[in-house]
């Protein structure tokens, strides 16, 4: 009898693999912000509570931790480079590197944390089935 996978079972892709495309998706959110309206905005917001969920489903179970601990490194990492090149888009034009980058954290830290709970909670239910 053959078994159908299930959404939880899908994912198989490495985990260094699913850090590059966390970075290039979250990296064209900013862009496409960027060129929008001039600054980060719910639009990169929700491109990154759906890339949570995204990167969740597609890493092997092998590279759970990886993706674990994925979604906070992509946003500092994303502000940061903000920070030094443009920090007029996270926080006041005035502001230095750290301060942007803070400003950014807490103007964001709803998104940061539904993506990071979503992502969280996908892996787990992952982790529960591939345990079945």
């Amino acid at each position: 009898m053959s078994h159908t996978r299930t959404l939880w079972e899908e994912g198989h892709e490495p985990g260094r693999q699913v850090v590059a495309l966390g970075l290039a998706v979250a990296l064209t959110a900013v862009v496409l912000d960027l060129l929008m309206v001039g600054r980060i905005s719910l639009f990169f917001d929700l491109c990154f509570v759906a890339l949570c969920v995204v990167i969740a489903l597609a890493v092997r179970p092998r590279d759970f931790f990886t993706v674990g601990v994925l979604p906070p490194m992509i946003m500092v990492a994303v502000f940061t480079l903000l920070g030094f090149t443009r920090p007029a888009m996270i926080a006041d034009r005035g502001d230095g590197v750290v301060q942007a980058v803070v400003s950014g954290l807490s103007h964001h830290s709803v998104a940061l944390v539904v993506g990071y709970a979503l992502c969280l909670t996908c892996l787990a239910v992952r982790q529960r089935v591939g345990n079945r």
